[in-house]
């Protein structure tokens, strides 16, 4: 590589912000990787039951149901996946995901197989799992101001109003 492809490397910006970069405290994120690991179990146990029927829409959901548990466990906890050797691979990826991308990812994972078999069974599994990326999506509307600024921005546009309506009033006599 020429040194002016070193310097193009070394001033391009990183593409995929880090997980740090997110905004998001350290008990929030373990909160979500909590509601993953919980929404995979859910999804497992719901997607398993859903199976042992002879309705092939319910199997279908099932195992799609099956599929999403085995996706959360590796995305939130790669540890329970240590057979799978790209796993830890997949976790770093999943982890540069920005909350927005995961939030419509693990809705859409969790929404299809209610779509394609609405029972209580697939409505339960799928809860938890939606849950996970309705955090991750609120996490990705960032952090609520405080009320100081809040107060402080409502009396300038109130100061801003209260001189456009004097001048409009001197303006008329």
């Amino acid at each position: 590589m020429s040194s002016q492809d070193e310097q193009f490397q070394a001033g391009a910006p990183d593409p995929a912000p880090s997980s740090a970069d997110d905004g998001m405290t350290w008990w929030y994120r373990w909160l979500c990787r909590i509601a993953g690991v919980i929404g995979g179990l859910s999804c497992a146990f719901a997607g398993l039951w859903n199976c042992v029927t002879i309705n092939p829409l319910n199997i279908a959901a099932g195992v799609w149901m099956m599929l999403n548990a085995f996706v959360l466990f590796l995305c939130e906890a790669p540890f329970c996946c240590q057979f799978i050797e790209f796993a830890n691979a997949v976790s770093v990826r999943a982890d540069k995901l920005r909350p927005w991308q995961k939030a419509a990812f693990y809705c859409g994972m969790a929404v299809f197989p209610v779509v394609l078999s609405l029972t209580l069974t697939t409505l339960f599994g799928n809860a938890i799992a939606f849950a996970t990326g309705v955090l991750y999506g609120m996490s990705a509307l960032g952090k609520k101001g405080d009320a100081i600024s809040y107060a402080r921005i409502h009396q300038q546009q109130k100061q801003m109003d209260e001189e456009k309506l004097t001048g409009a009033l001197e303006g008329q006599a």
